[in-house]
């Protein structure tokens, strides 16, 4: 290798440094301030100045404390954890399976924590916490099943998608026999879990996201070196020292966790694992792949949603409505695109 080229390795390492670390804190400071506007409007309206020293606690209004975190911080909490939840785990999903349809929303994890939270509540007339601790179950168990009957001397992406298509085709059909099984009272508290919203969050579910969030969200940072080079094919990353099985069934594991306790807290919000990494990565241009940017796109997203959503809408709806209006035309654009350009499986 002569020293032109790596002259120009050097030029094109840094140039991508410096895009990535541009783009992820832009990201971070619209994250920032939606975050900040979420707890702004609403009938009683606020300034920044007043929403900011509610939150950091640096000044004593009972009103407006009252308000700010009483009322409008946990929604703003849930929506920020949840997104960053499906953000990451999305993009870690696609890039694994190399597939930009991949999602939890499409393979099957998500139906997982649907079918066992419906039956928590029609069966076992569950609500609150227990709903949560049942969806979470279900997510991993889904998970944990995909991964077995994939399993083939290692796990193929194009096998766990396929497999992961029909364990969700599967599981929708028994959560649309429990809920035929249902009492009306009990049929509706159960469709509007299903639907999905930042608003139902408890407190105690959200903060062990967040928990949750402090320690997978720097371990998923931590491995996207592997992630990298698991893009390039098991051959390629054995060669480049990777442990190949190891890396995957961590990396799978930190998304199904992500997503799992995502869905525990707010129900299965659609499509905003799928939509955030592909928008991070047009953002990022020759730096694509960057865990910690498609993350704050989810944030950035699911905050967005919930403005649109209780905010701007005449009738305040579900999150998950309002990110399923958005997000079903953009799979569609991604279908065509996806087969015109011949990948994706």
């Amino acid at each position: 290798m002569t020293v032109a080229t790596l002259t120009a390795l050097r030029v094109d390492r840094r140039r991508r440094t410096v895009r990535s670390v541009g783009v992820t804190t832009a990201l971070a400071c619209t994250v920032a301030a939606l975050f900040v506007l979420t707890m702004m409007v609403g009938s009683y309206r606020l300034s920044a100045d007043q929403v900011i020293a509610s939150v950091l606690h640096l000044t004593d209004n009972p009103s407006v404390d009252f308000v700010v975190r009483g009322l409008r911080l946990p929604t703003a909490l849930a929506a920020l954890a949840v997104g960053l939840a499906l953000g990451a785990s999305g993009t870690i999903f696609q890039q694994l399976l190399r597939n930009p349809l991949a999602s939890p929303d499409f393979v099957g994890v998500t139906s997982g924590a649907g079918l066992a939270a419906v039956s928590g509540i029609v069966l076992l007339h569950a609500a609150g916490l227990a709903v949560c601790a049942y969806a979470l179950g279900g997510a991993l168990l889904a998970a944990l099943l995909m991964y077995v009957l994939a399993w083939r001397d290692g796990v193929s992406g194009y096998r766990f998608i396929l497999i992961g298509i029909g364990v969700a085709a599967f599981l929708d059909g028994l959560i649309g026999y429990v809920l035929s099984r249902a009492r009306l009272t009990e049929a509706r508290q159960a469709m509007h879990w299903l639907t999905g919203s930042v608003g139902q969050a408890g407190d105690t579910e959200l903060r062990f996201l967040l928990y949750a969030l402090l320690v997978l969200l720097p371990a998923a940072v931590l491995l996207q070196r592997q992630l990298r080079a698991l893009e390039l094919g098991d051959d390629s990353a054995r060669a480049l020292g990777v442990r190949t099985e190891l890396s995957r069934a961590s990396l799978l594991a930190i998304a199904v966790l992500l997503v799992a306790l995502a869905v525990a807290v707010a129900g299965p919000i659609v499509f905003v694992a799928l939509i955030a990494g592909p928008v991070a990565n047009r953002l990022l241009g020759p730096a694509t792949g960057g865990i910690a940017a498609a993350a704050l796109t989810g944030a950035a997203l699911l905050l967005t949603a919930d403005l649109v959503a209780v905010h701007l809408l005449p009738v305040p709806l579900p999150t998950g409505v309002v990110t399923g209006a958005v997000g079903a035309p953009y799979l569609l654009w991604l279908l065509a695109t996806t087969n015109r350009q011949g990948v994706g499986g």
